[in-house]
């Protein structure tokens, strides 16, 4: 349940109403916003509850409305905010109908190859540059990157070329360190439900770039969204990345599209793909980045190194420069016919 306060109504009625709910055993959650605030009611409540607090809040003075929500997570549903939310970070703009691409390697290895894959990430058209500095491996004795150093090296990078930046962060204690050099703090999928990660993502105020876990239904990609916004932090981007295949033979993930469209329908917030992990296998990627864009997501994350074969991970599914290039060209084309606007 939502309660929306009039335009305008003064600090006293909102509190009226929240001191209300504490009074009934229900801990309010006050959504400030630009003219006028709302208050969520996080609890499950029964039906003949429902009815009774509508028609006595309904009544009390400086509220609006009052609304049914049917979802577990508030802040992040489209009954809470109509409007697609747009994330802006310096010049550039996720979300409201522009169409962003990430892109860059799986990891920093030095800042030669880190170099090399800004120039093809600029040169193309894209407009931010991911790297990871911290790499959660399935195995202890692979790379696990160059740690605070791949950070300096990305924020060098970004100052030499405008690229804005966005790197994985792998807990809470870790967010003051990444967000001290990178302009957006990725969430991986093995950390969706990190909870007290996301508690701090969130207050560190900068953008959060959240991936779906492998296994995790809508809704409890939804809820772990709802924990950054709950900070007050209304700068979260989701990232579909591909969920858990019946065969492994020929993808690495299945890549969920039907997300898409549904995450447009119930939810304001921007939607990335990401076919180089939705998929593991480099041919794979451009059909399923077009179609990304068809379906209506947001933008792409896509991962390119100058020398796939010699990348310390995930080299099996980097475009070369000359298939980054390509696709990019080929997005322009089909964001034309599609009437969207890239970045």
């Amino acid at each position: 349940m939502i309660i929306v306060m009039q335009l305008g109504a003064p600090q006293e009625q909102i509190e009226a109403v929240a001191e209300t709910l504490r009074a009934r055993g229900i801990e309010p959650l006050i959504l400030p916003g630009e003219d006028r605030c709302a208050i969520g009611i996080p609890a499950s409540l029964s039906s003949d509850q429902r009815y009774d607090l509508e028609a006595m809040l309904g009544a009390m003075e400086g509220v609006s409305k009052v609304t049914q929500t049917s979802h577990p997570y508030k802040l992040a549903s489209r009954e809470f905010n109509r409007e697609d939310t747009v994330v802006r970070v310096r010049d550039v703009q996720i979300g409201g109908g522009t169409f962003v691409v990430m892109g860059g390697p799986c990891s920093v290895e030095s800042m030669e190859q880190f170099r090399a894959s800004a120039e093809i990430v600029k040169n193309s058209g894209a407009t931010i540059l991911r790297g990871g500095a911290f790499k959660p491996r399935t195995s202890p004795y692979s790379f696990q990157g160059l740690a605070e150093e791949g950070l300096k090296i990305m924020k060098q990078v970004s100052d030499e070329t405008g690229l804005v930046t966005i790197s994985e962060v792998m807990s809470g204690d870790m967010v003051p360190l990444v967000a001290k050099y990178i302009d957006i703090l990725q969430i991986g999928a093995r950390s969706m439900q990190n909870f007290p990660l996301l508690i701090e993502a969130g207050r560190s105020g900068k953008p959060v770039f959240l991936k779906r876990g492998p296994s995790a239904p809508i809704d409890e990609f939804l809820l772990a969204a709802e924990y950054v916004l709950s900070q007050g932090n209304p700068n979260v981007i989701l990232c579909e990345r591909g969920i858990v295949p019946l065969d492994r033979t020929y993808t690495r993930n299945t890549l969920d599209l039907a997300a898409v469209p549904v995450l447009k329908e119930y939810t304001h917030l921007p939607v990335i793909v990401d076919p180089s992990h939705g998929t593991g296998v480099a041919r794979y990627v451009a059909p399923m980045a077009k179609a990304a864009m068809v379906a209506g997501a947001d933008g792409l994350m896509i991962e390119t190194h100058p020398n796939p074969k010699e990348a310390l991970s995930d080299g099996s599914q980097a475009l070369t420069t000359d298939k980054f290039t390509k696709l990019m060209d080929e997005l322009r084309s089909l964001a034309g016919f599609l009437g969207k606007k890239m970045s």
